[in-house]
């Protein structure tokens, strides 16, 4: 059984546009999906000019590429997958290597006691953002993007259980931070 996606009208033009390579309909197809697909390199790519080079060289591969989008699934899934390979790409040629963080600094536990009245969506990328190259990878491939471990660890080529452990510790960094955060939000309510 072939699972397909009904697309829309208007989403089947702009593709038609650009599989013949008209400029409009690339344009078009471009400001639509920029400022979503900037995000996502964001997530990989902490400089936004590097990420912003990133997603055009993504939106190029796509242009290139489109004749290979078959219509099944949807076309911003195809697209992500091509800015998050993209993003990976980036990574691995700026030789960004899976830091490691003390194992005993990273291990800590943490109360998530009120934390989802505290955390906002901004604070949260901001701390994903803030974590080291290698957790922060792992962390948007697994919790964000869904990759399994062992895609993750196709994708990367380490190992699935350095995948799980960068995973682990990416969250222990991250539980520290919210922790900090919920502090000095408890200390702002004095």
């Amino acid at each position: 059984m072939k699972f397909s996606i009904r697309k829309s009208g208007k989403e089947e033009t702009l593709l038609r546009g650009c599989r013949e390579n008209d400029s409009r309909s690339q344009r078009e197809l471009y400001q639509q999906w920029a400022p979503k697909m900037l995000g996502l390199c964001l997530r990989y790519v902490k400089d936004r000019s590097e990420a912003e080079s990133v997603m055009t060289g993504g939106f190029l591969k796509i242009f290139e590429r489109i004749d290979q989008f078959s219509g099944e699934g949807s076309f911003e899934g195809w697209m992500r997958r091509i800015m998050v390979n993209e993003s990976l790409t980036y990574l691995r040629q700026h030789k960004h290597t899976f830091m490691m963080v003390d194992a005993e600094e990273a291990s800590l536990e943490v109360s998530f006691e009120n934390a989802e009245q505290n955390l906002q969506t901004e604070d949260l990328m901001a701390m994903i953002q803030r974590l080291p190259d290698g957790y922060r990878t792992i962390f948007n491939l697994y919790a964000i993007e869904g990759f399994s471990h062992k895609e993750i660890a196709e994708k990367l080529e380490i190992s699935e259980s350095t995948s799980k452990s960068q995973l682990s510790r990416a969250r222990s960094l991250l539980q520290q931070q919210l922790a900090r955060h919920n502090k000095l939000i408890e200390k702002q309510a004095i």
